[in-house]
């Protein structure tokens, strides 16, 4: 046990802190090792950033800590990591709603692959919220697809990751899912696999009434990567009762 490690003593020596409740003024206690509490006025939970620490990084984080207290720092940073993309996506926009309720339609369908499938949280959540960044500029995008999507979101994306404190590791994998995400014949990671049904799961839903809806059942099977993303699909798309 590293007991005079200073960042970890935190998560191994919880103490309270008191936050304002941004809805009411309230004050809120929030442990050290915890990232939401109950607002006692207004009833409301109250988040607090899970900011990067040591812990991120060191080899011996789990062991310093403990196996328990290191999840539940991971969960709480992975809370922080998704409230974060989410305010830069929606500023990124602006106005422009269509890119960001797609990227919150796949953020679902990406947690919901990710309780059934072998995936990484950290990877797969951050390239769901960001990779139509290189849409912005619709015009240009739809003037040469491919080459677009592959090298113009990237920057963008990796100042958004490095600003969060996200590892360089990290970043070239998140960045080479969003730039193949329509391409599954160059990536053959779980990660990618789970991020592409996700994707797919939201497409086949706005082009079910058109081009998808005579061969639906083919496309699905032939289409989806993970059994768990192909068995959801069928669930929601070919149930004939399914109002959508």
């Amino acid at each position: 046990m590293h007991d005079v490690c200073p960042g970890a003593r935190l998560f191994r020596e919880p103490k309270p802190e008191i936050f304002k409740c941004p809805y009411c003024g309230e004050e809120v206690e929030i442990w050290t090792d915890e990232i939401k509490a109950v607002c006692p006025n207004c009833k409301k939970t109250v988040f607090k950033d899970q900011n990067l620490s040591c812990l991120e990084w060191c080899k011996f984080a789990k062991e310093c800590i403990g196996e328990n207290a290191y999840k539940t720092y991971i969960m709480n940073r992975n809370i922080t990591i998704k409230k974060k993309l989410l305010t830069e996506i929606i500023n990124y926009f602006g106005n422009d709603t269509k890119y960001i309720n797609h990227a919150k339609n796949v953020l679902k369908f990406s947690e919901d692959l990710l309780a059934k499938e072998n995936g990484d949280w950290h990877i797969v959540i951050p390239a769901a919220i960001l990779h139509d960044v290189g849409k912005k500029n619709e015009k240009i995008y739809n003037s040469y697809k491919n080459e677009y999507q592959e090298k113009e979101p990237l920057p963008v994306v990796k100042k958004i990751l490095l600003k969060l404190g996200i590892r360089l590791e990290d970043i070239e994998e998140i960045c080479k899912i969003i730039a193949y995400h329509n391409a599954s014949e160059i990536i053959n990671t779980n990660n990618f696999k789970i991020f592409h049904d996700a994707d797919k799961l939201v497409s086949i839903k706005i082009n079910l009434r058109n081009e998808y809806k005579t061969d639906l059942k083919e496309r699905i099977n032939k289409s989806f990567l993970t059994n768990s993303g192909k068995k959801l699909a069928k669930e929601l798309y070919l149930s004939k009762n399914k109002q959508l």
